[in-house]
């Protein structure tokens, strides 16, 4: 399925985890590195333009943090970052420039591409997000199946066996998710797509496309 490849899906240069994407094919293949990565990155970091105030972790100095976030290790907080209001960052957090963490969001293992925007109580576990994606208030990433098996990326007959139990979504560069909307364990959307209000996403939506409801995704004009 090559439309789920890193390559096809993200521009490496808006993002701080660009070596570490750049090491596999598909980008859940890099979730459980991120923890590590973090670290070995954070500990390169200038002094001139990050903090580091508290254990791993390392905030631009011209982010914007409200005092009420939380922010537990390891997470880096990109430049011109904006952390609002009870923001609830669990650790393995990777938010890029200009990115925005909302009011009663919680992230959990992620990367977040630059000028990411998860502005209201949003949830994100195990994802990455690519440049300039959106998720509307209340858009979730499920991360786990209810029969707790192991996660597998469908796309019509085609399907990849992921090997892993937590894996939330893949959204491309520049896509748009709706309002209230649930994006199902392996959700792959690729670059430009949208996504409708109060939908429940699952398996791989095309690049450019606007998903309607799973019998109804047309291409975007």
């Amino acid at each position: 399925m090559e439309e789920c490849k890193v390559c096809n899906l993200y521009n490496l240069e808006e993002t701080m985890a660009k070596t570490l994407l750049e090491r596999v094919d598909y980008p859940w293949e890099a979730l459980a590195e991120i923890n590590d990565y973090i670290i070995a990155l954070g500990n390169q970091l200038s002094s001139e333009k990050y903090d580091k105030v508290g254990e791993d972790v390392w905030i631009a100095k011209s982010a914007k943090v409200m005092p009420t976030a939380y922010i537990h290790g390891p997470a880096i907080i990109g430049e011109n970052a904006e952390v609002r209001h009870c923001a609830f960052i669990r650790g393995k957090a990777i938010v890029g420039d200009g990115a925005v963490v909302g009011n009663s969001t919680e992230l959990k293992n992620v990367i977040l591409f630059n000028k990411v925007q998860v502005p209201h109580y949003n949830y994100v576990g195990d994802s990455i997000l690519g440049y300039k994606a959106h998720l509307g208030a209340g858009a979730i990433t499920s991360n786990v199946k209810s029969d707790k098996k192991l996660v597998v990326v469908k796309n019509g007959k085609d399907q990849i066996e992921t090997g892993i139990k937590k894996f939330g979504a893949m959204l491309g560069d520049e896509v748009e998710v709706g309002c209230g909307t649930v994006l199902n364990p392996g959700t792959v959307v690729g670059k430009n797509a949208s996504v409708y209000p109060l939908s429940s996403v699952r398996g791989v939506v095309p690049k450019n496309s606007i998903y309607k409801n799973k019998n109804e995704v047309v291409e975007k004009h």
